[in-house]
């Protein structure tokens, strides 16, 4: 199922969150642009760093994130070519929204595996409530 995006994203309060999450969306772009923040790297630098990307995706991403004015290539005319990936200025800007990313998952990995260890084998986590006292019906 394909996902609905707007065409302007002036239509509530909340777009402004949308256009911001269609921008980094996806399971790379966040990941590298964190890895870019500490300065220029080279293709295979940020692939050793996401071994777990394809290079295709990595490709993918990272032309997006350049389309998107994020990231700067910039290829050196010599044999091979060597390409460099940086941040844009525009790219910078999203260094507090990427660090805060960060902190929140940092705070959070703790939670998802206490919640991981509850809910045991079945994969399931469930709540069960007790009726207070003042809910109880009176037989």
């Amino acid at each position: 199922m394909t996902r609905i995006r707007h065409q302007s994203l002036d239509c509530s309060p909340g777009c402004a969150v949308e256009a911001t999450l269609q921008l980094i969306d996806g399971k790379w772009k966040g990941v590298i642009l964190y890895h870019l923040l500490q300065g220029t790297l080279r293709f295979n630098a940020i692939r050793r760093r996401l071994p777990n990307i394809t290079q295709r995706m990595l490709t993918t991403q990272l032309r997006e994130l350049e389309r998107d004015g994020f990231v700067l290539r910039t290829v050196y005319p010599e044999v091979p070519p060597k390409v460099e990936y940086s941040l844009t200025p525009r790219g910078r800007t999203l260094e507090p929204v990427i660090m805060a990313l960060k902190v929140w998952g940092d705070e959070n990995m703790k939670f998802r595996q206490d919640i991981e260890t509850c809910a045991g084998e079945s994969g399931m986590l469930s709540t069960v409530i007790q009726p207070s006292p003042a809910t109880k019906s009176h037989s």
